[in-house]
């Protein structure tokens, strides 16, 4: 699993090398997705265990960015509905093997409705890559490890590369705002290079301080709900100890009854400050943020390199490098990632071997 954290540069930049030119986004690619989207400008996503937190990501991604209207179901779920969907959206299913049973289910219910289908896998001869109409891989490499890391990432920047054709497609994002956002998106990579060893030590140390939690509740708000998932589900996929997503607005609704020296919170409070709604959503978190320090929680948080409004409120700081609202998640999921694997290693669990769980989940 640590191996394949640290692979993570080099399997985002073989990614982007699949999709991207020195000139921008690939004409061909643009060719390839030209009559995916339905005229009705609806998605329906289906995906299961952290391909769905990708689709989460998605979500908001595609409706801000292309303006279109997306559903995010569980693939265990839609699988299952049995009947024919009236809105008749275009299905993408999201998978790291392309042989994920329930999602290879949703795509054979799909295909059954004569809806169009894009499939992102990691596994260019997979099934499900096979039988979309549509097939975006991803060029993660070979990942051994159960709990996803790269192949995660990689997901991420797929669909963000697909948020980018469909806008320009559907005449949301021109010439002027690419040449603008791809070079950010080419940075990623360098971005996450450049703070590997510093978040590998730091998580190590805070998986020792933290090591006697009992639950860990992690907060996101808007795009990194999505992320505040997916880290939660690292942590108890890898290490075997308890932990919630949430969004941030939601823990007083419940969930902050729980909240004590043994359950700490883990909050992402990183800021666009060129978006307005990303510095919004900053402020209302750091608003929660005052409110549980004064309650005494243990927080553990993710913001910007150099925040000094978020460091004097909380127990612990992980830095993370500046990047659009919509690059944020790919760096932010890092940290997360280390610091499940050294949880793990404090709890005595072998991390690539987590019991119960297998890397594809496959029905014989």
């Amino acid at each position: 699993m640590l191996r394949e954290i640290y692979e993570q540069p080099q399997a985002l930049s073989h990614t982007l090398d699949l999709y991207l030119d020195e000139k921008g986004l690939k004409p061909e690619i643009g060719e390839l997705l030209s009559k995916w989207v339905a005229p009705e400008g609806e998605i329906l996503i289906a995906a299961s265990g952290s391909s769905r937190h990708s689709g989460l990501y998605a979500e908001i991604l595609l409706e801000d960015l292309c303006g279109l209207a997306v559903d995010v179901e569980y693939a265990s779920e839609y699988c299952c509905r049995g009947v024919s969907d009236l809105r008749h959206p275009s299905v993408l299913v999201l998978s790291q093997s392309g042989e994920t049973t329930d999602t290879l289910d949703s795509l054979s219910e799909a295909r059954r409705q004569g809806l169009k289908t894009l499939a992102i896998t990691n596994a260019v001869a997979s099934t499900m890559a096979h039988q979309a109409d549509v097939s975006m891989p991803l060029a993660a490499g070979v990942e051994k490890a159960i709990p996803a890391t790269k192949s995660f990432t990689c997901q991420l920047a797929v669909l963000y590369i697909l948020a980018l054709y469909e806008g320009v497609q559907l005449g949301r994002l021109d010439s002027e705002l690419l040449r603008l956002l791809i070079p950010e998106l080419k940075a990623v990579p360098g971005l996450i290079d450049s703070h590997l060893d510093s978040w590998r030590a730091q998580t190590e140390r805070l998986a020792h301080k933290y090591k006697d939690a009992s639950t860990f509740l992690y907060l996101g708000r808007g795009i990194h709900y999505a992320i505040a998932r997916e880290g939660a589900l690292k942590l108890k996929e890898a290490s075997y100890v308890h932990a919630e997503g949430y969004p941030v607005g939601e823990l007083k609704h419940g969930p902050n009854a729980l909240v004590s020296d043994r359950v700490p919170l883990v909050v992402i409070a990183t800021v666009d400050r060129n978006q307005p709604a990303s510095v919004f959503r900053y402020e209302k978190t750091v608003q929660l943020l005052e409110d549980m320090k004064a309650q005494g929680a243990r927080v553990i948080a993710l913001a910007n390199a150099g925040d000094t409004r978020v460091a004097v409120l909380v127990t612990d700081l992980i830095a993370v490098p500046e990047a659009s609202e919509y690059l944020l998640p790919i760096l932010e999921v890092v940290p997360l990632q280390l610091f499940a694997y050294f949880m793990a290693l404090e709890h005595g669990v072998d991390v690539d071997r987590p019991r119960n769980l297998s890397k594809a989940v496959v029905e014989k």
